[in-house]
């Protein structure tokens, strides 16, 4: 039993480091996206598209933290929105209150919204599927609460730091790399980059393997030895973290911060477009922030009812689930390569 066991924990983490593996056309797509998101998008775009695109950059990381949780482990969270606004208000209070670089700013914003994901994370040690989903669910519901009735920071006194008789507030201070817009995109892209690059190596070493075993078959992990309870937790403060750091970049490309922008059901909408990007692939946390943000963003700017988004996401989540589980970032190269081969048969018939 024990040896079957260790076999299946073996298997699981050798498949885990085969899907990881980057080949050279892989690392070549990914230096060629970075540098166009660096240097061509903030040339080409309107100030309008920057900040979405910069939005976009932010929850790249945000969905790449619950890919890490949904895709990795296996756990489904709906808390993720209440830890982004945990790392967004502890940012913007020491922007306002201390003259810390912004780098540091993030850090601290990370590392507190780490352990704020650990107690979340912690009834997952017992629990998961749809009543992980509820009980994350609530939480950030009693977060969104709170922060609705204590308001984020705006300059004012005190530990709050919010001051209601404020006329002219401050806008929260941006690194001095990122003062304009297109310069805090390329601050934003060069951020989701280094979380990107955590995870991965997260995902290449012995944390990764032992996630790939918990999501294959937990008893099986527990008799091959490994520690669930740790990695489970190590799952959750690693999303947490980077979230944190996204909810930092996020009080500087907003300025402006309000609890209205942070609300519960925003999680449910990630944890969507997540599942539609992929959940099992880096690839698939910038497709998923592309649905989530810049096409948001291109219908409104055609006039297209924001209603229509909604039934989008729905057709999209049920299209995802019955023909394409491994999500867009898998499916659409997949389609491609059979539309490039068909069109070859067709060539070479013809000829």
């Amino acid at each position: 039993m024990l040896e079957t066991a260790d076999t299946a924990g073996r298997m699981a983490a050798t498949g885990a480091r085969r899907r990881i593996r980057w080949n050279r056309p892989q690392a070549a797509a990914v230096a060629v996206v970075v540098a166009f998101s660096l240097f061509g998008l903030p040339e080409l775009l309107s100030l309008y598209y920057v900040d979405t695109m910069t939005q976009v950059a932010v929850y790249s990381i945000v969905a790449l933290g619950l890919g890490v949780l949904v895709g990795r482990v296996g756990l489904y969270s709906l808390g993720q929105s209440a830890v982004l606004a945990i790392g967004a208000w502890v940012a913007a209070r020491l922007l306002f209150a201390t003259s810390l670089p912004f780098p540091v700013v993030l850090l601290f914003a990370g590392v507190v919204t780490m352990a704020a994901g650990m107690v979340i994370g912690l009834p997952a040690l017992r629990m998961r599927g749809l009543y992980l989903a509820l009980i994350t669910l609530m939480l950030a519901g009693a977060i969104t609460v709170v922060l609705a009735t204590t308001n984020f920071p705006n300059g004012g006194g005190g530990f709050l730091g919010y001051n209601g008789s404020n006329v002219h507030i401050p806008p929260i201070r941006r690194p001095s790399a990122g003062g304009s817009d297109p310069a805090y995109l390329r601050y934003s892209v060069v951020v989701a980059a280094i979380m990107f690059a955590l995870v991965y190596l997260h995902v290449r070493t012995r944390p990764g393997r032992a996630w790939a075993a918990i999501r294959q078959s937990e008893p099986a992990a527990l008799a091959a030895g490994i520690n669930t309870t740790l990695y489970k937790l190590w799952a959750f403060a690693l999303a947490s973290f980077i979230t944190g750091v996204a909810g930092g970049v996020l009080a500087g490309a907003s300025r402006y911060l309000y609890s209205i922008d942070f609300q519960p059901q925003d999680s449910i909408t990630l944890l969507a477009v997540v599942l539609m990007g992929g959940a099992f692939s880096l690839w698939g946390a910038v497709v998923a922030a592309l649905l989530l943000q810049l096409l948001p963003a291109v219908l409104h700017n055609w006039g297209v009812p924001a209603d229509w988004l909604t039934i989008l996401f729905g057709v999209g989540v049920l299209q995802v689930l019955t023909t394409a589980p491994k999500g867009l970032a898998d499916q659409v190269p997949r389609d491609l390569g059979r539309l490039a081969r068909l069109l070859r048969g067709r060539r070479a018939r013809s000829h």
